[in-house]
């Protein structure tokens, strides 16, 4: 509307202003005309001073508009009582522009300054850190951090450690380290994650530290507790019995010796013989067992590092189906495998992970005794999170809830003849390629272990 009116009024003056040139030139043109030439001329020039006027006033406005945008004064008002019929609709135009662009701009600057509130106050120390080594602390957690430091320069990072200073120099976008942090006498591990942020032609790594000593102190300790805990059960399991038996054996060696001495009759010191005899195999076989136990420990703390290469879990199920299709045939027992897609595939230690199937198979297995129609289903897939897992899962009696968060503890076991070892072997193979297990109620209601890539 406000172009159309410009153009209507701008159009009317063009069109007099032609009118009166054509008078002009036809008066010239005919003798004897001098007052009307006059006129026309009078007429002429007042018409393009209007015109000049108009123009010029239009351009003002414009200049007043686009001056008021380049220099931010959103406060700068087009009062249309002074702008005349002509410029009411655009004034009124440019005022409610620049009312806009003003109340877009208080509601940029209200997002930004809760944004700067949120990072300031986040418990989470953050900086950047720039190309040309320059380091920007974002928030009081980083400042607190730091202490007294000043930290203005990637190389300032020494005097926390150089493994920490390497770190925060060296990591790469999208990674995660887990790194020590010196200062004054006391250490700290730190969680330290980056992320590449390009505003503009400026690239810099936003760095987030987490301080998780407190949390790593508090699992270290409770894994202590359970170790502690399974260890001095089995060890006492196996030396009280021991102990005892090593202590009646010398009480039946000094009665044989002293019926000896005595010229006893043969067939009491022979059953003495084999009271002794007895003891002493029963303390082999508890030796035995205690050994036993020694060894599974040493294969849970001499676990090699894996050796990573792509594999297609379709044929790693082939490959585990084909080890226990003959035995858990004799048994009734039905194994079903399936990998979506089927040509999934994973970066992990084949041999391991092998092994780690062979494990739960087994316990899934035992698990299965007296179950009718026992069957189990091994599954390959990628969740919503680009994380590839492998579930494994009966229709068995289950876990009880009760100890479902034990059953990873080394050496914990329900079963009378276990070692407790399988499991904690699984986790720790999860934990070696940067994976985690779980375990779960299957649908059939069995149980269920998650294996997540």
């Amino acid at each position: 509307m406000v172009f159309n009116r410009f153009a209507f009024f701008m159009f009317f003056r063009v069109t007099l202003l032609t009118a009166a040139l054509a008078g002009l030139s036809v008066a010239l043109t005919t003798p004897g005309y001098h007052a009307v030439t006059l006129l026309m001329s009078a007429v002429v020039l007042i018409l393009l001073l209007d015109l000049y006027h108009f123009v010029s006033r239009t351009n003002l406005e414009l200049a007043r508009f686009f001056q008021t945008l380049r220099h931010g004064d959103y406060g700068h008002q087009f009062l249309t009582a002074h702008a005349g019929a002509n410029f009411e609709k655009l004034s009124a135009a440019f005022s409610d522009i620049l009312k806009n662009f003003k109340a877009s701009r208080l509601q940029q600057e209200e997002n930004l300054r809760h944004l700067k509130s949120m990072v300031e106050h986040m418990p989470v120390p953050l900086l950047s850190l720039y190309p040309d080594g320059r380091i920007q602390l974002h928030n009081n957690a980083t400042r607190r951090l730091f202490g007294s430091i000043s930290v203005n320069r990637v190389e300032d990072l020494r005097r926390f450690g150089e493994n920490f200073f390497q770190a925060i120099k060296s990591i790469e976008p999208g990674s995660r380290r887990l790194v020590n942090f010196s200062y004054d006498g006391a250490e700290r591990q730190l969680t330290v994650v980056a992320t590449q942020v390009v505003t503009g032609t400026i690239s810099e790594k936003l760095i987030s530290m987490q301080d998780i000593q407190s949390e790593l102190d508090d699992t270290q300790l409770q894994a202590w507790q359970d170790l502690v805990r399974v260890l001095t059960h089995e060890i006492m399991n196996s030396i009280t019995p021991v102990a005892s038996l090593a202590k009646t054996a010398a009480d039946l060696l000094d009665d044989v010796r002293r019926k000896l001495k005595e010229n006893a009759d043969a067939n009491a010191v022979l059953e003495d013989l084999d009271d002794v005899h007895h003891a002493a195999d029963t303390v082999v076989r508890r030796s035995d067992s205690l050994l036993q136990f020694v060894q599974s420990y040493r294969s849970l703390t001499l676990l090699p590092a894996p050796q990573k290469q792509k594999l297609v879990l379709a044929e790693l199920f082939r490959r585990v189906e084909t080890l226990l299709a003959d035995h858990w045939a004799a048994r009734g027992i039905a194994l079903t495998v399936k990998a979506d897609p089927e040509s999934l595939q994973l970066y992990a230690d084949p041999d391991l992970l092998e092994q780690l199937m062979i494990n739960l198979l087994k316990n899934a297995e035992q698990a299965l005794t007296g179950t009718s129609n026992p069957n189990v289903v091994i599954t390959g897939r990628m969740n919503q999170r680009g994380h590839v897992l492998i579930e494994v899962a009966d229709n068995g009696p289950g876990i009880p809830s009760d100890i479902i968060h034990e059953i990873f503890v080394p050496f914990f076991t329900t079963k009378s003849q276990g070692s407790g070892v399988g499991l904690a072997l699984t986790r720790q193979i999860m934990i070696a390629h940067g994976g985690s297990v779980t375990a779960g109620q299957s649908d059939a209601g069995g149980a269920k272990f998650t294996l997540i890539f």
